[in-house]
């Protein structure tokens, strides 16, 4: 039987997990002609998002990618490249839907319902493609100095306007009061380690009903909605942490989770779809409380 979409990319993140490496984690941050790269980008520049990053992330890791760029091979004939002989293309997929025309059961009458599917389709990247304008083969350019890009992930955080509390010896979000605690900045080995950590609450922040309302079933600790939340947490703080080009870093308690984000998988085909559908939408809503996007909209 041929196997679906759905239990093609569960299985390739699940065979990850089980040889412990998290396929989520950005394998590049690199200067590029298009600006600031931290997101797999299509050939027109256009970053992808939810599944498609870290699908896309774990290729690159565990091919040796550093290009951020992906095309299809038509693309790569229109801009006058061709994928060398031999090259094994990447899956990435979309969601779209068709309508269909049933009779109601109960009245009869002629109703129209819209059907929602996912297609795949296949991509290159660029380091697999030869003849391509020069511009999709720029070398990294000097990184950001340390010093800018924590300060640029202070105002990132100061942005948001949570409730964010230092002391005691863990990190952690509770719903009912709204409020994010912290260990104190010197308790982390490094300042990665503790924006990492505090960008995975504020990703927890982001579910209060207030904000996004997210429930993803969560019952007791543990459960298969708690491990649920942790993944939409651990996923939408990869997204952020890339856009702010800062590297995820493993915490005391990933081992358990891992556990845990392995039966949720092989028990729910899906499961990695909704956890990233959510991720992007806490992403999106973090960022979305940046000065820059309140200017963009106002722009707009």
């Amino acid at each position: 039987m041929k196997t679906d979409i759905y239990e093609r990319i569960t299985q390739s993140i699940i065979t990850a997990l089980e040889a412990g490496v998290k396929p989520w984690h950005q394998p590049w941050s690199v200067e590029h002609a298009a600006g600031r790269i931290t997101r797999p980008l299509r050939a027109n520049g256009v970053p992808y998002r939810g599944v498609n990053v870290l699908m896309l992330w774990g290729e690159a890791v565990a091919n040796g990618y550093t290009a951020p760029v992906w095309m299809t091979f038509k693309q790569a004939f229109a801009l006058g490249g061709h994928v060398r002989k031999g090259e094994r293309g990447s899956l990435v997929v979309y969601a779209s839907s068709v309508k269909r025309t049933e009779d109601d059961p109960d009245t009869g009458e002629e109703q129209e319902r819209s059907i929602p599917f996912m297609k795949g389709y296949t991509v290159f990247n660029v380091e697999q493609v030869e003849g391509l304008p020069a511009q999709y083969y720029a070398q990294p350019a000097p990184r950001m100095d340390v010093i800018h890009r924590i300060a640029h992930a202070d105002a990132f955080v100061n942005a948001t306007r949570a409730d964010i509390r230092h002391g005691g010896g863990q990190a952690s979000y509770n719903v009912a009061t709204d409020l994010v605690r912290m260990p104190p900045f010197e308790a982390f080995r490094d300042l990665e380690s503790y924006y990492a950590t505090l960008i995975h609450e504020l990703t927890h922040w982001t579910r209060h009903a207030s904000r996004l309302d997210r429930d993803l079933g969560r019952k007791r600790f543990g459960d298969s909605g708690y491990a649920m939340e942790e993944l939409v947490a651990e996923l939408g703080s990869a997204f952020v942490l890339a856009d702010l080009d800062l590297a995820p870093t493993a915490r005391a308690e990933h081992a358990s989770y891992i556990a845990s984000w392995l039966k949720v998988l092989k028990d729910d085909k899906r499961a990695i779809f909704t956890a990233a559908a959510h991720a992007q939408r806490a992403a999106d809503y973090l960022n979305s409380l940046q000065p820059h996007a309140a200017a963009e909209s106002e722009a707009a």
